[in-house]
């Protein structure tokens, strides 16, 4: 029976390089902890997103605990394609334990080396693997030679170092190793708020033959295609500005009705948990709501209040 459903799937599965030679810059939906889970990838997928990222998983966690893959992994056989599931991990083995798990349902692994919190680089996961270029190549390395389907592909996404030359000499490192396409946030590990990095992003592009993914502070098509243009970038990866607008790659300026009514469609066929439906609601609410509206919806506590407050205000 397994057997079946995996090969069922595997039929479905795509290849995301075929996006990356298709001529059009990829638009991709960023990993997001809480906020990239099924029920969102399905929603931003209606509105011309090419490529969609899991949230992070802790590859270790995900290889002990059934209970960890089942509440961390969820997609489906139709729609969820291609998908890339991104893990923290800092042992070859563990991480294509990880990879070798999610194959049948997955089109791709991403190892996140970019995540800045403490917690990740204290366990020594995230932006710390960017100081550490033998280890992520031994990874990559791994999953190549561990996972037999050439169309699986192994991604990873980064921070910049202060010297630009560290970082190209990383994704080199990297591209000869099989990696596939290479993510850059525009910003060093110490960088929030500061301007995005968008020269360093077309020098790593400029230094390598393997497509670039840009990221950073891309808050609508305009600023996508601005992007592209600053950096020959292949792809642009975007987060809070699809939290904000689903609808952004679509060309939408901010979030249709019809985006919202999606959303509530997909949210409750998928059972989302109230407090994650309600976030969303209030990301993408937040341009065309007045702070009076924005008091009174931000504290609704129940699905039938948010459903009786978007039919009276909205007629959704």
């Amino acid at each position: 029976m397994i057997g079946d459903i995996i090969e069922t799937k595997q039929c479905q599965l795509k290849d995301p390089m075929d996006l990356f030679h298709s001529g059009q810059v990829v638009k991709i939906c960023a990993p997001m902890v809480r906020y990239s889970k099924l029920a969102f990838r399905t929603l931003v997928r209606k509105y011309s997103c090419d490529l969609c990222y899991t949230p992070m998983i802790v590859a270790a966690d995900f290889v002990r605990s059934a209970k960890a893959r089942d509440s961390e992994f969820t997609t489906n056989k139709v729609g969820d394609h291609p998908l890339i599931v991104q893990f923290a991990a800092k042992e070859a083995q563990i991480l294509c334990d990880a990879a070798r798990i999610v194959c049948p349902f997955a089109d791709g692994i991403d190892l996140n080396c970019g995540c800045p919190q403490r917690w990740a680089m204290a366990e020594g996961y995230g932006a710390c693997l960017i100081n550490k270029p033998e280890l992520v190549r031994d990874m990559v390395r791994h999953v190549r030679n561990q996972i037999d389907n050439p169309r699986f592909s192994v991604s990873i996404k980064i921070r910049i170092h202060e010297d630009l030359k560290r970082t190209v000499d990383l994704c080199q490192k990297a591209e000869a190793t099989g990696v596939s396409w290479i993510t850059v946030h525009g910003r060093s590990v110490e960088e929030r708020h500061q301007p995005v990095h968008y020269d360093a992003i077309k020098i790593i592009k400029q230094s390598m033959s393997i497509p670039i993914v840009a990221n950073g502070d891309i808050k609508n098509l305009k600023d996508a295609d601005n992007v592209h243009h600053l950096t020959g970038a292949d792809g642009i990866m975007v987060a809070r500005g699809l939290l904000a607008n689903p609808a952004m790659f679509a060309g939408y300026e901010e979030t249709p009705l019809k985006c919202i009514q999606d959303w509530v469609d997909i949210a409750l066929e998928h059972g989302t948990p109230f407090t994650c439906f309600h976030h969303h609601l209030m990301y993408m609410m937040e341009r065309i709501t007045s702070k009076q509206e924005k008091k009174v919806f931000n504290v609704l506590s129940s699905t039938s209040a948010v459903l009786d407050y978007l039919n009276s205000h909205y007629g959704v």
